[in-house]
């Protein structure tokens, strides 16, 4: 059968190279085309278009990107119509996917959505779109299934893609991974997770390096999204600096890191699942986030709080992202072994609340059999 997936961004690229292992592993003769990344390319994937192409955030940058955007969808459009697919599974990313989905549905593709957009905390009514135009939403949180089910969408929870990746971690040797990126055996680790986009890796950078200078006795090493160059976070921190950069090195760093800054998002969660004390940050365009705080109906952007339905590990939100005031988090993280005590009982019942590995199996077990049976 053939299967055309689309992921706009790296953390969608993660999962769905893990879809597509576990699609070939169900159907050897699968014919696979997608829009992703090296990861899905190198599990089988014939990926005709990068994701590096796709990553516009915020209002504003994909306003300015518009006709770039749009050019996008004609392509995706017609490559679709051309590959005539079984399925369509779309990964997160609404903003382009939403609307291809739209078309695919009066074209007459079968749609699934493997991880589900927001829709419950922005942008709502986008639950009617997914009813109408989603023949299966696949979603990773446990409280988006309750949401669906009171919109009557076909909806079904496979677990977090997240705990199979942890799952396969194998553990790190210190001393090898200190000297191969010339650390000091005798400070403390603090990883920097300034995100995998160009925007808010500029944004959020720039205050990160200045927690290092009010922070001497500890070293600092920030994990560099593969989809970016490491000169680009060259020109950002200086050549001179003494901040270390790691690149496809995240889970090892986290390993040994005492604690981490990080930027919202997916790996807030990773970090949480291997068990690290984190301080989640955030700092969209000034336009932008008005916007989105606007149409916000969360109570968290922390994927752990919202998980967890509480503050577990701290925020600090556009005004409140300042130096100061991640040294004052890392700070009471590092010295309050009460905090870490706490911290680790509530990841320990994140992990249960996320329940077991095998989400890549069960959505392509979900695919698969809903496209043979109809």
């Amino acid at each position: 059968m053939k299967y055309y997936i689309i992921a706009g961004e790296a953390s969608g690229d993660l999962h769905g190279s893990n879809l597509v292992a576990s699609i070939r592993q169900r159907d050897p003769g699968a014919k696979i085309r997608a829009w992703g990344g090296e990861k899905m390319r190198r599990n089988g994937a014939n990926v005709v278009k990068n994701y590096h192409d796709l990553a516009f955030m915020g209002f504003v940058e994909v306003l300015t990107n518009l006709g770039k955007i749009l050019k996008n969808f004609n392509i995706c459009k017609k490559d679709i119509e051309e590959f005539k697919p079984d399925a369509l599974v779309l990964i997160d990313y609404p903003g382009f996917n939403l609307k291809i989905a739209k078309w695919a549905k009066k074209k007459g593709f079968k749609v699934f959505y493997y991880i589900s957009p927001q829709v419950w905390a922005w942008k709502r009514r986008r639950v009617y779109t997914i009813k109408k135009v989603v023949d299966k939403m696949l979603c990773i949180l446990p409280f988006e299934k309750k949401f669906y089910d009171n919109y009557d969408v076909d909806c079904q929870f496979v677990g977090h893609p997240l705990l199979d990746e942890i799952a396969k971690i194998e553990s790190v040797d210190k001393n090898k991974f200190y000297k191969a990126n010339r650390l000091s055996p005798k400070k403390e680790l603090i990883a920097l997770l300034p995100g995998s986009r160009k925007q808010e890796v500029t944004r959020m950078l720039n205050v990160m390096l200045d927690v290092v200078k009010m922070m001497p006795n500890y070293q600092f090493v920030i994990a560099c999204a593969p989809s970016l160059p490491v000169s680009f976070y060259k020109q950002i921190i200086g050549e001179k600096s003494n901040v270390r950069l790691v690149i496809n090195r995240t889970y090892q760093l986290l390993q040994l890191s005492s604690a981490a800054v990080v930027t919202s998002g997916t790996a807030t969660l990773e970090t949480a699942l291997l068990d690290v004390p984190e301080v989640v940050c955030y700092k969209a365009n000034k336009i932008s986030y008005v916007i989105a705080k606007h149409l916000a109906r969360v109570k968290y952007i922390c994927l752990v709080n919202l998980i967890m339905d509480r503050l577990v590990v701290k925020e600090l939100i556009q005004n409140d992202m300042t130096a100061r005031n991640i040294r004052d988090e890392l700070q009471s993280l590092l010295n309050s072994s009460k905090r870490q005590k706490k911290l680790l009982e509530d990841y320990e019942e994140l992990k249960f609340t996320l329940g077991n590995t095998g989400a890549s199996d069960r959505a392509a077990e979900t695919i698969i059999s809903y496209i043979t049976k109809k």
